[in-house]
């Protein structure tokens, strides 16, 4: 097992969990190792990033944290409900997400939260302001990022992905 630990510089691959810490429940699941440069971009919330540093693969760890602190409390001025007919059919569907600009030009991304026969409702709280969650991190690798990685900030995707394994050629 390698002894590399996360540190500026170094290419790091992980999974984690989401977990509502009132109802236990798994908010999200991430299964396929998410891979980064430590120290180019912030994949997670700061408070989550700052708890990497120093980690090695294999170590699987909690870190609780209060999203009021990242995302602020939720804002229900921010949840919208409108008649369908009101609503283009490309913003009916949930998970859809829509840009949204205000009369001063600032944009705020809303997420379509709820559709039914008469209306569309979106939210553009984070889904996790005003929670308490914990984040279960599970290190899958750290390594010497190529300087490839470093400028593009994580795993540089390959051109052809056919190339590197035949067996997943068309026939």
């Amino acid at each position: 097992m390698s002894t590399e630990t996360i540190t500026n510089g170094k290419y790091v691959e992980l999974t984690y969990n989401v977990i509502d810490q009132n109802s236990r429940a798994v908010l999200t699941r991430v299964e396929h190792p998410l891979g980064y440069v430590h120290g180019t971009i912030e994949i997670l919330a700061p408070p989550v990033m700052a708890q990497l540093e120093g980690r090695s693969a294999g170590e699987v760890f909690e870190v609780p944290l209060d999203c009021n602190q990242v995302y602020g409390p939720r804002d229900e001025e921010l949840v919208i409900t409108a008649r369908i007919q009101d609503v283009p059919e490309e913003y009916r569907t949930v998970g859809t997400s829509i840009l949204m600009e205000n009369a001063q030009g600032q944009t705020k991304s809303f997420l379509v939260t709820e559709v039914d026969a008469r209306s569309v409702t979106i939210d553009g709280n984070n889904p996790l302001a005003g929670r308490e969650v914990i984040f279960e991190i599970d290190i899958k690798l750290v390594r010497d990022a190529t300087e490839e990685e470093i400028e593009y900030g994580g795993k540089v995707p390959q051109e052809d992905q056919n190339s590197e394994n035949p067996a997943s050629a068309p026939r």
